[in-house]
């Protein structure tokens, strides 16, 4: 069990985590936000790299920012950026990674990387430098790295960027194999990877998470409340003016505009069914 309890976190005059409170438990767990929500402080003081201006982060009953070694000992950690050693192969890094991390023993060290080249599909690539390696391949030999050891604790930070549809696939299907035992934490602004992959999630905007459910509990709160319609590009302040607009979306020359109500906003509009996307902006945007 990992619990956050009132935690703060300021840089000057921003309130990067303003009283984040979450209890989570073993499986995967989203947290969604734009660029700038605060994610990305919450996940590098999850990890150990910083403290917290106040409150409290217990895992197993264990206070990690007053023990921060107990938490490392079972945690790995895929930053949205990371530097590596310039002229180690992949097999090589892995396995200096691997001994930090405490698996001592050789034949499990070299079993454990070959699976994990195997399973991020580098094994054709071990002998190459990681400097190397193209934006995508640094990023799947991150995801490597951080399951080395067999780490109780994964907390990966945008983890899909940079990746091609087969292998963002690839390595969604690593983390939902992983996920039975360990404590998962997603760190993202693509809706998509949480829809595929997260039965739990929250939603954070400015610092705060705004809302904490399962994708489909939070979908049921503004489920016959969607309305969309197909406007001219010239005609969408308009629409924003008098509604309460969650998204709009370019398609052929006009633009798809979804509106936020209890009733039909005005003509021309149509009730949809509401998608992730949809709760995703009417929770940041605090419609709901």
């Amino acid at each position: 069990m990992l619990s956050i309890t009132n935690v703060h976190k300021r840089f000057g005059d921003v309130h990067a985590m303003n009283n984040i409170n979450l209890d989570l438990k073993p499986g995967l767990f989203g947290l969604l936000g734009p660029n700038g929500a605060g994610k990305s402080t919450l996940m590098r003081t999850l990890a150990t790299l910083q403290n917290p201006d106040e409150g409290t982060i217990m895992y197993n009953g264990t206070d990690i920012v007053k023990t921060p070694d107990v938490m490392r000992s079972v945690i790995g950690y895929l930053p949205q950026d990371f530097g590596v050693y310039p002229r180690m192969s992949a097999e090589a890094l892995l396995d200096h990674i691997a001994i930090l991390k405490g698996v001592t023993n050789k034949k499990e060290r070299k079993d454990q990387i070959m699976s994990l080249l195997k399973n991020v599909n580098l094994l054709t690539h071990k002998s190459a430098a990681v400097a190397t390696y193209s934006g995508g391949m640094r990023q799947r030999f991150g995801v490597a790295q951080a399951l080395l050891g067999d780490p109780k604790v994964l907390i990966v930070d945008e983890p899909t960027a940079g990746l091609d549809p087969f292998e963002r696939q690839r390595f969604l299907d690593l983390l939902s194999e992983a996920g039975q035992d360990k404590i998962i934490i997603l760190s993202t602004h693509i809706v998509e990877d949480v829809r595929d992959l997260c039965p739990d999630m929250a939603i954070m905007g400015e610092g705060q998470i705004v809302a904490r459910g399962g994708p489909e509990d939070l979908i049921d709160k503004i489920r016959s409340k969607v309305w969309r319609k197909k406007v001219e590009k010239a005609d969408v302040d308009t629409v924003k003016a008098a509604h309460q607009v969650l998204s709009t979306r370019l398609l052929m020359g006009g633009v798809i505009v979804s509106v936020l109500s209890d009733g039909k906003p005005a003509a021309g509009f149509e009730q949809a069914d509401p998608v992730l996307e949809d709760a995703y902006f009417a929770h940041l945007y605090k419609m709901v």
